[in-house]
C-alpha cells in the first residue's frame, strides 16, 4: 500500500473520532481561553470571565485551583457556569471592596433573565463581607440574583460567610431550584424574597443566623422587593450545631402595610402605597419615628421629605405579604433553637406590620418527617403572625412546644387550626405541647396515630387568655 493510500484510510478512520470531538465541544466555551486562571489577578479574572459569560451558553472552568476574584461577574439568559472539582473562586480586594460574586445582569433594571445554571461553586469569602447596594437596595447575597426565571443552583459550597451577606439571595423570581448545598458561617444560608415555585433540598447548613430565610417581608436593607413567597418544598436538609443557638432553621416573616395618608407615623423600613408604588423608608435603625406630610411620587430612587428618606421598591401595589403552600420535609435539627418562627417584626429594624393595614394570613406550612436531635426545652415552632393550618407529620419530637407568642401587632389574630399525626413524642415526662400567650387567640388542636414512647409521658396546653379546642390522642389530652 502506497503512502497516498495510506493517508487515505488514515483520514477515513480518525473521520468518526473528530466529529465526536468537535460535537462533544459544540455550545462549550473554556473560560481559560479567555485569561480566567488561577495565577492571574483578580482583576485580570473578572474582565476574563465576564468576556467568556457573555458568549452565553456553557462555561466551563475546568482546571483546579483558586481563582481571584476582584468584582462582580454578571449572567445573562440562557448560560450556565460550571466550575470543575477542586476550583475555588476567592473574594480579594484590588479595586475596593464588593458584594456580589455573580449576579443577573436584569437586577438593576428589574428586567427578568431566563434558564441560568450555577453548578458546582465553591465561593471563599476572604473577608470582603460587604452591604453596597449598588444594583439593587435590599441586595447583598454573596451569589444574588434578582427578577430571575428557571434558576438552577447545584453544588454550591461556602464555608465562611461573614455577618453582612448571605450565600445565596433570591428575590422576584418563577421557577427556582436549589440542591446540594453546603453553607457555613455567621449570616443567613439562603434567604429568598418574593416569589413561587421552588425546592430548596440537599443541604447542610451551620449558620450563625438562619439557615434558611423565607423572608416576604424584611428589613428596608434585607430584600429589595416586598410579596408572596409561595408553593415551594424544602426537603433533607440539617442544621449542625454552631457556636451560638440564634437566629433559626428558617424564618417566615409576613407584613402589611398602608396608602400613604398625611401626618401618618412611620419608622425605619416602614412601607407605603403611593402613586402607583411601594416606598420605603430608608434610615438608621434608631427607633425614630416620623411624621410624613409630603407625599412620596418620585419614580425612582431616593428623595429626602420632610426629613424623611423615602426609596422606591416596585410598581405593582400590594398591601399584604406573607408565605403560603409551603412544606419542609426530612429535615434534621441538631442546632438547639427555635427551628421555624412564623412572626413578624416589631422593632426598630423593622415594623413588618402597619397598624390598621389588611390582616395578612399566612396559608399550609407542613411539616413531615422533622427530627428533633437535641435535647434542650426549645420551641419547635413559635408562631407570632396568623396562620390559617400547620400540619405536623411522621416527626420526632422531644420536649418542643409549639408557642404563639403576641408582638402586640393587631386586634385580631384570627384561628389557627394545628393537624399532629404519626409523630413519635420522646419525652420522658410532662411535656407542654402548645402555649398560648395571645390574648382571645382561637386554636383548633387536633392530634391521632401518634406514638408515645415512654409512660411517663404527657401533654399539656397553656391556654392563657387565648380559647383552645382539643381533640387528641395523646396522654395527658384525651377525653
Amino acid at each position: 500500500m502506497n503512502r497516498f493510500v495510506k493517508s487515505i484510510v488514515i483520514f477515513f478512520t480518525l473521520i468518526p473520532f473528530l466529529l465526536f470531538a468537535q460535537s462533544r465541544n459544540i455550545g462549550f466555551t473554556d473560560a481559560a481561553n479567555y485569561g480566567f486562571l488561577p495565577n492571574a489577578t483578580g482583576m485580570e479574572n473578572v474582565q476574563a470571565l465576564q468576556k467568556a459569560v457573555d458568549v452565553g451558553g456553557t462555561i466551563i472552568v475546568s482546571q483546579p485551583g483558586t481563582y481571584n476574584l476582584a468584582g462582580t461577574v454578571y449572567i445573562s439568559s440562557n448560560t450556565t457556569l460550571e466550575f470543575g472539582n477542586g476550583v475555588f473562586i476567592k473574594k480579594v480586594i484590588e479595586n475596593g471592596p464588593y458584594s456580589h460574586v455573580f449576579l443577573n445582569k436584569g437586577a438593576s433594571t428589574k428586567q427578568y433573565n431566563e434558564h441560568i445554571s450555577i453548578l458546582g461553586l465553591n465561593i471563599i469569602v476572604n473577608g470582603v463581607d460587604v452591604r453596597m447596594f449598588k444594583e439593587a437596595y435590599g441586595l447583598h447575597g454573596q451569589l444574588a440574583f434578582f427578577y430571575v426565571k428557571d434558576l438552577n443552583i447545584r453544588q454550591f459550597r461556602c464555608l465562611d460567610l461573614g455577618t453582612a451577606q448571605y450565600g445565596i439571595q433570591v428575590c422576584t423570581f418563577e421557577d427556582l431550584i436549589i440542591d446540594d448545598v453546603i453553607i457555613k458561617g455567621n449570616k443567613d444560608g439562603v434567604h429568598l424574597g418574593r416569589g413561587k415555585r421552588f425546592n430548596i433540598r440537599n443541604g447542610v447548613f451551620q449558620t450563625y443566623d438562619d439557615a434558611i430565610a423565607l423572608n416576604a417581608h424584611d428589613y428596608s436593607t434585607g430584600n429589595p422587593e416586598l410579596g408572596w413567597i409561595e408553593n415551594g418544598v424544602i426537603e433533607n436538609c440539617h442544621d449542625l450545631v454552631a457556636d451560638k443557638a440564634v437566629g433559626f432553621f428558617c424564618r417566615i416573616i409576613a407584613g402589611a402595610w398602608l396608602d400613604w395618608k398625611p401626618g401618618m407615623k412611620v419608622q425605619q423600613s416602614d412601607a407605603v402605597v403611593s402613586n402607583g408604588r411601594i416606598y420605603r423608608v430608608q434610615a438608621n435603625p434608631d427607633g425614630k419615628i416620623y411624621t410624613s406630610n409630603t407625599q412620596p411620587m418620585h419614580e425612582s430612587g431616593k428623595m429626602e421629605l420632610d426629613g424623611i428618606k423615602w426609596g422606591v421598591v416596585q410598581t405593582d401595589t400590594v398591601h399584604t405579604c406573607g408565605v403560603r403552600n409551603v412544606i419542609f420535609r426530612n429535615i434534621f435539627l441538631e442546632k438547639p433553637r427555635v427551628a421555624f418562627s412564623i412572626h413578624f417584626d416589631n422593632d426598630k429594624f423593622s415594623r413588618s406590620y402597619y397598624p390598621g393595614a389588611a390582616i395578612p394570613m399566612q396559608e399550609q406550612i407542613t411539616l413531615d418527617n422533622i427530627r428533633v436531635l437535641h435535647n434542650k426545652l426549645i420551641p419547635l415552632m413559635n408562631i407570632a403572625t396568623p396562620v390559617n393550618v400547620v400540619t405536623i407529620s411522621n416527626s420526632s419530637i422531644r420536649n418542643n412546644p409549639i408557642v404563639f407568642a403576641d408582638k402586640k401587632a393587631m386586634s385580631d389574630n384570627m384561628r389557627t387550626s394545628i393537624n399532629i399525626y404519626g409523630c413519635v413524642f420522646n419525652q420522658k415526662q410532662p411535656m407542654e405541647l402548645l402555649k398560648n400567650n395571645i390574648d382571645g387567640k382561637e386554636i383548633l388542636l387536633k392530634t391521632f396515630g401518634n406514638v408515645e414512647l415512654y409512660k411517663g409521658f404527657e401533654a399539656r396546653i397553656v391556654p392563657n387568655k387565648g380559647n383552645i379546642t382539643v381533640d387528641s390522642d395523646l396522654t395527658g389530652l384525651r377525653k
